[in-house]
């Protein structure tokens, strides 16, 4: 194996959730509020009544059935870990509460960064954005080190002016994959930041659309061709993937695809799976 596979590999592995090495953190700096979602209210720096003693969550496996579905599609993208581990040294916000206040605030601002490393190292991953290739490696170490600071800097970054330098190549990428898809003009309702709740766009070529920030809540997208399409940001939830093919699809999440429905026969990038609660 190629030094750079392994340090492809090993990046993804620090830019997925590892709860076995957090300390709950997503389930108790985060406020949520009783809805489809979530099964109660909860305030931020309020641990969840289902976080048990060790920081796991009693009813991980049974999320959606218990009310949680909210929670069965949040992804911190690694900063959980980073901030438990590296961040605090390990130390937690139980045995050392005159931290809780202060880790609960930097763990936000380090979600975002991971989330930014994230599209990042898959913009890396694509062959057609080769040309770009330096300046994505350029803004992934930039933000690499961003996540290394002291808790106290991490707590005074203007993290929407990192976002915005790195969402340029972020873009450059995406009009590089989304230029490979040639067919017939895209339906004027399918663009960026569009309100898609509830469409009906069932077995639509839909290849090369720009779904940047689109809400499809619910959505029919049965048997659509979504292959090259840009998903970063849109809100994925209820919306009908089944038979749907988003091979070679980008910046789509685990957290989206966990947050939609599908079947058997619906086609995701290698990086992703199929949901449990899929038919």
């Amino acid at each position: 194996m190629s030094a750079e596979v392994t340090l492809h590999d090993n990046r993804h592995h620090d830019l997925s959730a590892d709860c076995q090495h957090c300390f709950g953190l997503c389930c108790v700096a985060l406020p949520y509020v009783k809805s489809a979602d979530f099964a109660f209210d909860k305030d931020g720096g309020t641990p969840c009544r289902n976080l048990q003693s060790n920081y796991q969550c009693s009813i991980h496996k049974d999320l959606r059935e218990k009310g949680f579905r909210g929670c069965s599609a949040y992804e911190c993208f690694g900063a959980g870990q980073k901030v438990s581990q590296i961040t605090y040294e390990g130390k937690d916000w139980r045995s050392s509460p005159e931290t809780a206040n202060q880790m609960f605030d930097v763990f936000p601002i380090m979600q975002q960064l991971h989330e930014m490393l994230w599209y990042l190292h898959e913009a890396l991953s694509i062959d057609i954005a080769k040309p770009i290739h330096p300046e994505l490696r350029t803004s992934f170490e930039k933000i690499e080190r961003l996540t290394r600071l002291s808790k106290e800097r991490l707590l005074t970054l203007q993290v929407d002016e990192h976002r915005a330098e790195v969402n340029e190549w972020l873009l450059k990428t995406s009009e590089l994959v989304r230029a490979q898809a040639r067919h017939p003009k895209l339906p004027k309702k399918v663009s960026r930041g569009s309100v898609l709740i509830g469409a009906k766009l069932k077995g639509l070529d839909l290849r090369g659309a720009n779904l940047r920030g689109a809400l499809l809540i619910a959505a029919d997208l049965r048997n659509a061709d979504l292959r090259m399409t840009d998903f970063i940001g849109a809100d994925m939830r209820d919306a009908d993937l089944s038979g749907a093919d988003l091979t070679g699809s980008i910046f789509l999440t685990q957290a989206q695809v966990n947050a939609a429905n599908g079947d058997s026969k619906t086609k995701l990038p290698l990086s992703l799976r199929i949901p449990g609660h899929w038919k």
